[in-house]
C-alpha cells in the first residue's frame, strides 16, 4: 500500500486551487498597474509636448515674432524722431509683424551704434533692420557680430563702410542741400562740449521734407531733434551690409542726401534696390513703397509662419516628444520589472 505524503514536507506537495487563483492575481494586479501608467503617460504625450512647445515660445520668443516673423525695428535719422517711422509701423503692424522703433541718441556715431546695438540684443529671433538718414550709419555698425540681424533696409540713407565719416561721403557727389541749410548751436551737457546741428526752420521744408503740406513741416521743423556734429566727423566702427542682404530706398529729389550718392552706395553693397519719386523722407510720403522693401528684406530671411512651424516640429516639441517617450518607457519598464518580481515572489513560495 502507497504511503500518502506527510504533512511535515509542504514544499513537495502541489498547490491548491485557491492558491494558484491568488498568485494569477497578483499578477495580473502588477500587470494591470504597469499598463495603466503607461496609457497614461502616452495619452498625455500630445498635450504634454504642445505645451512644452508653447512655453519655448512664450518664454523664449525664439521663433521670432507673431507668426514665425521676423521683428522689424525702424532706427530713425538726425533732426527726426521715431515718429517719422508711424506710416509704415502701423502697416507692418497691420500685416502681423513685430515692430520696435526706438530713440536713436544723436551724439555720436560709436555711441549711437552701440546703443541701438544693446536694443537689438532684447529682441529674441530674426531680425529685420531698417535705418532713415543718419540712422543707416547706424544700423550699420550695430548690426555687427548680431546673427539674429538677417535683413538691413537703408531709406534715403547713409551707409558708410569701415573707416568712411559721414562728412566726407557727403561731399562725394553733388545734390545736397544740407550743408548751408543747417544752423550750429553750441551744447553743454556738464561733461562734454560740442555744437548741435539743426535745420533752420525756414530751410527745413524744402531740404528736408518737400512732399509734404508746409503745416506739417513747420512743427516738424520746430520739434526737431538736433544731431550733435561729431556724428558727421567719427569714422564708421563697421559695415554690416558686406555680410548681411541690403535692400535700398533711393530718394530720387532728396536734397539732405544726395540721390546719387544712395545710387553709389546701394550698388556697392549690391542692394535690392528701388527708387521712388520722394524727398528725403519716403518713409512719410511714400509710406507704402518703403513697407514693401522692408516685408521683401523680411520675407527673404526664411523665417515666414510656414518654415516656422516646420522648425518647430524638430525643436522644442519634439525634444518634449523624446521626453515623454522617455518617461513612458521607464515606466513600462518599471511595470514589467514589477511584474517579474512578483512572479519570482510567488515562484520562491511554491
Amino acid at each position: 500500500m502507497a504511503a500518502s505524503p506527510s504533512p511535515s514536507t509542504p514544499s513537495s506537495s502541489p498547490a491548491s486551487p485557491a492558491s494558484r487563483r491568488s498568485r494569477r492575481r497578483g499578477i495580473s494586479r502588477a500587470g494591470a498597474v504597469a499598463l495603466a501608467l503607461s496609457t497614461t503617460v502616452l495619452t498625455a504625450a500630445p498635450a504634454l509636448a504642445s505645451t512644452a512647445a508653447t512655453g519655448a515660445d512664450k518664454g523664449g520668443g525664439k521663433g521670432g515674432g507673431k507668426g514665425g516673423k521676423p521683428t522689424i525695428v525702424l532706427v530713425h535719422g538726425a533732426f527726426a524722431d521715431a515718429s517719422g517711422w508711424s506710416a509704415v509701423a502701423e502697416r507692418l503692424l497691420n500685416d502681423g509683424y513685430e515692430v520696435l522703433a526706438p530713440a536713436n541718441p544723436l551724439r555720436s556715431l560709436t555711441s549711437d551704434a552701440a546703443y541701438v546695438a544693446s536694443v537689438l540684443k532684447s529682441v529674441d529671433g530674426p531680425i529685420v533692420l531698417a535705418g532713415h538718414s543718419y540712422g543707416g550709419a547706424v544700423i550699420g555698425s550695430a548690426a555687427a557680430g548680431n546673427s539674429n540681424v538677417r535683413a538691413l533696409v537703408y531709406v534715403s540713407a547713409f551707409m558708410p563702410d569701415k573707416g568712411e565719416t559721414l562728412g566726407a561721403l557727403s561731399t562725394k557727389f553733388q545734390g545736397s542741400e544740407l550743408q548751408p541749410a543747417l544752423n550750429p548751436v553750441p551744447f553743454s551737457d556738464g561733461k562734454t562740449q560740442g555744437s548741435d546741428l539743426y535745420i533752420k526752420t525756414d530751410k527745413f521744408h524744402d531740404v528736408f521734407a518737400a512732399d509734404l503740406a508746409r503745416s506739417q513741416t513747420r512743427l516738424m521743423a520746430v520739434e526737431q531733434r538736433p544731431i550733435a556734429a561729431a556724428c558727421f566727423e567719427e569714422a564708421a566702427p563697421a559695415a554690416a551690409w558686406r555680410t548681411v542682404p541690403s535692400w535700398f530706398v533711393v530718394s530720387q529729389h532728396d536734397k539732405a542726401i544726395a540721390p546719387d550718392l544712395e545710387r553709389f552706395q546701394a550698388e556697392r553693397a549690391k542692394s535690392t534696390t528701388v527708387e521712388v519719386d520722394s524727398s528725403h523722407v519716403s518713409m512719410m510720403s511714400h509710406p507704402e513703397v518703403v513697407t514693401e522693401q522692408i516685408i521683401a528684406a523680411a520675407k527673404s530671411t526664411g523665417t515666414d509662419s510656414s518654415k516656422s512651424a516646420a522648425l518647430a516640429d524638430t525643436g522644442s516639441g519634439a525634444l518634449a516628444l523624446v521626453g515623454v517617450g522617455g518617461l513612458a518607457g521607464a515606466v513600462v519598464l518599471t511595470g514589467g520589472v514589477l511584474l517579474a518580481a512578483t512572479r519570482r515572489q510567488h515562484t520562491s513560495r511554491r
